[in-house]
């Protein structure tokens, strides 16, 4: 069975907005850790990131929705 990717981009205090497409798994992973802070590694088909949490100030989750068009 493949495993879904999200996009999802994470902001960080200063402005750095990081683009990354992650399993569901690991954005689930992701938010459970928000509430330890410090410093966590998600993996994403590319590469595995380091994120520093007590500066992350957003995630956001794109849509699954199908897009039609050009």
């Amino acid at each position: 069975m493949a495993t879904t990717q999200r996009r999802i981009e994470v902001g960080f205090d200063g402005g750095q907005v990081l683009p990354l497409r992650l399993a569901d798994e690991e954005l689930e992973g992701l938010r459970n850790a928000l509430q330890r802070g410090g410093w966590h590694r998600v993996r994403t088909d590319e590469a595995e990131v380091e994120l520093f949490l007590d500066k992350l100030v957003f995630i956001k989750t794109a849509g699954d929705g199908a897009k039609v068009g050009f």
